[in-house]
């Protein structure tokens, strides 16, 4: 190698290594500059794969990442030990951040009772679909409840409807209660293999239970005592808590007519008994002088 060839040589080397200097020097700046706008990276917990809605969530779904201070969302996850057997309370597209507020802890079932309040009862009514709002009420809902009862007896006898409470809060529909984990373990027919159903969207129940005083609950069980499904479900606007005087429905009122007055029977007329005569005593005619005289 010749002298010419030496020293093209190096100077490649050094072009090379400023060249690389440079570009270092450029990444550093960029890096400088977008932690500057974007702060500083953060290593947070994203779904590996798409998890889906109520599953239980393992160590295979999730993945780290590296993304910008900006970027990571309010309530990302850091630690794996803090998601890991945790109930999806929403599905994850893969990729998509692990948040702690989109994820249900497990634990003991605490029931329904805590969550009342107190000097209230929880009761339970059975519903349907034409008297449960196509049973389209969740827990946490409120609604108005209304009931249909027969008044009055032979002519006089009639049908009444009439809100008796208003601005109730639901408890729970079915086995889905208020800040639980809606999801049920049942076990499969023939298998026996246990499963978790998702009870998200689930119409199967046939029971409500609200929120009432004792008073309002005695009142509720003489209705379904007396009159089984004369009760009616209204369902509110959460932020409407405003409680309105609202007259009895009858035919009249329905039909837009005056009310008319019920017959009423005129009372019967007490009877008064004459007096008993007294008795009369006869004097015998061989006692008696002069003419005939009734001794009373």
């Amino acid at each position: 190698m010749n002298q010419n060839q030496t020293r093209t040589l190096w100077i490649s080397i050094g072009l090379g290594i400023f060249s690389m200097i440079l570009i270092y020097s450029y990444s550093q700046e960029k890096k400088a500059e977008y932690d500057k706008r974007y702060g500083t990276s953060k290593r947070i917990l994203i779904a590996a794969k798409d998890i889906l809605e109520m599953q239980t969530i393992d160590e295979t779904m999730i993945e780290f990442a590296e993304v910008p201070q900006e970027f990571a969302q309010p309530g990302s996850i850091t630690e794996p030990d803090l998601v890991i057997n945790r109930v999806a309370a929403t599905p994850f597209k893969k990729g998509e951040q692990i948040l702690n507020t989109k994820v249900l802890s497990l634990g003991a079932n605490t029931g329904l009772s805590n969550q009342v309040a107190p000097g209230k009862r929880a009761i339970s009514i059975p519903i349907d679909e034409a008297r449960g709002v196509s049973k389209l009420v969740q827990p946490g809902d409120r609604i108005d409840i209304l009931s249909s009862i027969e008044v009055g007896k032979g002519i006089n006898k009639d049908l009444e409807v009439k809100t008796i409470l208003q601005d109730v809060v639901v408890l729970a529909t079915g086995l889905k209660i208020t800040n639980n984990i809606p999801r049920v373990r049942e076990k499969a027919g023939f298998s026996n293999e246990e499963f978790f159903r998702n009870l998200n969207g689930d119409t199967s129940f046939s029971t409500v239970t609200i929120e009432v005083d004792p008073q309002e609950a005695q009142s509720l069980v003489y209705i379904m005592a007396t009159s089984p499904g004369s009760l009616f479900f209204s369902l509110r606007n959460p932020n409407d808590r405003i409680k309105n005087t609202i007259p009895t429905s009858t035919v009249n009122s329905v039909l837009g007519r005056a009310s008319i007055p019920q017959f009423t029977a005129p009372a019967p007329q007490p009877v008064v008994q004459k007096p008993a005569p007294l008795p009369v005593k006869r004097v015998p005619a061989s006692t008696r002088r002069g003419p005939f005289i009734e001794v009373k």
